[in-house]
């Protein structure tokens, strides 16, 4: 199954915006999850073993694409790939010895989706903040995937917080200062959150992340697995700072044109948490890439940011490849820029950011 090759169903609905998060961080100055480039720990990835997601040909591609990222990673920070033992396709000597191996069974690789939600307190102590993962309302098979945040909080020894909500961490983005961003077509959903408001689950990620302020964008629900994850279109790279990637000009033929136009007309009319205009930084999409699949997700924005680097994707066009590692290079000054081909990841709908999650220092 493609995470982009769902039936259309149409847009979740228009008219959303900000949504001030009162009442909702009481926890703020307890638990809040990091911005992704505060130093790591680790980075924690999952092994893909499912046969039943990808067939034998394409899950032997998704995991030399994750032994790369892993490996890439590693080089800058600890890995610590999940795996139970004995996983279909798991090859030590493929791996850098700078990745160690944690026996939690997996079914797929989307780490940032099933993995734990790391927040932090004053004192520096973390916690896991349980976003329920589902298998992006109940469309795949998750036995494993659904346990493993919690199993990683106890290997670690590390409380859960129960969020109050279903759903995945590539959903949502954090800025680090109190601002949260996301599509409500992943969230605002009867496959995850039945019977919550906009509202509702807003306080909810509010409170989970230690942020103050939503903005909402509708995204699009049932385009794809995701129901349209924002962490292939838009991150934030600071407080208030945001890079998106889009088109000139909108297609009016295109729903995830026609989308990502909407999110940012939003964002640029939005203001974070401390009432400031975004900072929005554009980046190109890229049009003369390998990949020949009209559903192939080619992503720069789904990038990682590590101890000391960047692991982003190319996708075989020269010029755009070289101006998204140009931008990432003034976004994230004094790291490295390593750019991988990860075009098995994107023919299954995802990308480096999908498939790792960071433990914060």
């Amino acid at each position: 199954m493609n995470r982009r090759t769902l039936v259309q169903t149409g847009f979740a609905a228009a008219g959303l915006g900000a949504t001030g998060c009162t009442g909702a961080p009481s926890r703020k100055a307890h638990d809040e999850m990091p911005l992704e480039s505060a130093p790591h720990q680790r980075t924690l990835m999952q092994w893909p073993v499912s046969l039943e997601v990808y067939g034998a040909r394409d899950l032997a591609a998704a995991q030399a694409n994750i032994a790369d990222i892993a490996n890439a990673v590693s080089e800058h920070e600890p890995v610590a790939l999940m795996a139970a033992p004995g996983a279909r396709g798991l090859d030590r000597t493929r791996l850098s010895g700078a990745v160690e191996i944690w026996d939690i069974p997996t079914d797929d690789l989307w780490c940032r989706d099933s993995g734990p939600t790391f927040v932090k307190n004053e004192a520096g102590d973390l916690a896991v903040s349980l976003i329920q993962f589902n298998g992006w309302g109940d469309k795949q098979p998750h036995a494993n995937d659904a346990r493993i945040a919690r199993r990683v909080a106890e290997r670690l020894g590390l409380p859960i917080i129960d969020s109050g909500v279903i759903g995945e961490q590539g959903g949502v983005e954090h800025d680090g200062a109190g601002t949260l961003l996301a599509h409500a077509s992943c969230w605002v959903n009867d496959n995850r959150n039945p019977g919550l408001s906009a509202d509702q689950i807003a306080e909810r990620l509010c409170t989970a992340l230690g942020a103050e302020k939503m903005i909402w964008a509708p995204g699009i629900i049932g385009a794809d697995i995701t129901d349209y994850h924002i962490d292939a279109l838009a991150r934030f790279t600071g407080p208030g700072q945001v890079l998106i990637q889009i088109d000139d000009e909108i297609n009016p033929d295109d729903p995830w044109s026609i989308a990502a136009h909407e999110t940012l007309d939003i964002l640029e009319r939005a203001t974070d948490a401390q009432g400031r205009p975004l900072t929005i930084t554009r980046l190109p999409e890229p049009y003369d890439i390998r990949a020949r699949a009209d559903d192939f997700v080619s992503s720069y924005v789904n990038y990682y940011v590590c101890n000391g680097a960047v692991i982003a994707a190319q996708f075989g066009d020269r010029e755009a490849d070289a101006e998204a590692h140009e931008i990432l290079t003034s976004l994230y000054p004094g790291r490295q820029i390593v750019q991988l081909n990860i075009d098995a990841l994107g023919a299954s709908g995802g990308g480096i950011h999908c498939a790792t999650q960071q433990q914060p220092a």
